[in-house]
């Protein structure tokens, strides 16, 4: 995929996911172009999914949700069957901000943003403990974040 983009597609790219609500005139302004070639490309961008969607990003601290916590999960069944019905019971809990099945000490790790530390441990207690299949859980609690960004070009 990544042989198909020229320079002006990495530059509309990097544009568009600073603000993906910049009108293309200016955006074929910054970029070079004139509106309909940007236009253009933007329609192809999307069309082959290297452009999967537009959205709000909204605020988590303006939400009250400043506390983030890393849960990793062990799971006491891990046949394809019990991993399909984990996944789809974890994206139903919407402080699961992401989750991850990974390689290593545990099968899962997930991000959970919550107002509080009792907030939190309701959301483990009656939400991520009950969900199938799980053993056992251990939490990581977030002092600072360091560097929080949504993709990007470099």
């Amino acid at each position: 995929m990544d042989d198909r983009l020229d320079g002006v597609d990495r530059k509309i790219l990097a544009e568009l996911t600073q603000n993906a609500r910049i009108p293309v005139a200016e955006l074929a302004r910054k970029v070079g172009l004139s509106k309909t070639p940007v236009a253009l490309r933007i329609r192809h961008l999307e069309e082959i999914g290297l452009i999967t969607g537009y959205r709000a990003i909204l605020s988590p601290l303006k939400l009250g949700l400043t506390h983030v916590t890393y849960v990793e999960v062990s799971m006491n069944d891990t046949r394809e069957a019990a991993l399909q019905q984990f996944n789809a019971a974890v994206r139903a809990i919407p402080e699961v901000e992401e989750c991850y099945m990974i390689a290593g000490g545990c099968d899962y790790l997930m991000k959970v943003r919550s107002r509080d530390m009792a907030d939190f441990r309701r959301i483990l207690a009656e939400k991520i403990s009950t969900l199938p299949h799980v053993g056992n859980t251990s939490s990581h609690v977030s002092m600072e974040a360091v560097v929080e960004q949504n993709f990007r070009l470099g």
